[in-house]
């Protein structure tokens, strides 16, 4: 006969076990920033984006923390650069970030994105650009492909986990919002 102590663990264990396995994690599944303001941002469901099928960080991928991050900042520089009177509406379709793991290093390397020139920051969204008076002026879907990521030089922090993924919506917006 097992002891009560042995036993007790045994139960302590699978309560915690069936509590991970019903818990939702928070923040999974779409999601958009509150609205406020010219530019909206929404993004589909992250269990959904390629960067889910290789990364090791799965469950932070899946709370959505780093996309919210990439859509406030894409609404930051939208609304500096969007002209008086007009709206965007923006929703990530797919995101994989830049670099990827590779198992195959070893356990040593579990938790270290290696950056390398085939694994370029790639982001597909859809966009509508909207007059005041709610007529279409642009919109549809973009791929965004940072193939040059590894030989820019970035501007912003070198210790941004997400550099490279907001250089390449700064590269977008400056090519969809041309001044004349």
């Amino acid at each position: 006969m097992k002891s009560p102590i042995a036993m007790t663990w045994a139960f302590a264990l699978s309560l915690a076990l069936a509590g991970c396995a019903t818990t939702p994690l928070v923040g999974s599944g779409p999601g958009q920033l509150a609205d406020e303001g010219t530019v909206q941002v929404a993004w589909r469901d992250p269990a959904g984006f390629r960067e889910i099928t290789y990364g090791q960080d799965r469950v932070e991928t899946l709370r959505g923390g780093w996309v919210r991050q990439l859509a406030q900042y894409l609404r930051s520089q939208a609304e500096r650069r969007l002209p008086p009177g007009e709206r965007l509406q923006v929703t990530f379709i797919d995101i994989d970030r830049a670099g990827e793991y590779e198992p195959w290093l070893g356990p040593r390397y579990d938790d270290v994105r290696i950056m390398r020139d085939i694994y370029p920051p790639r982001i597909r969204l859809e966009f509508r650009r909207l007059d005041a008076g709610g007529q279409v002026l642009a919109g549809g879907e973009r791929h965004l492909v940072g193939s040059d990521y590894l030989s820019r030089s970035t501007l912003t922090r070198s210790d941004d986990p997400l550099r490279y993924e907001k250089q390449l919506l700064d590269d977008w917006l400056r090519r969809e919002f041309k001044t004349p």
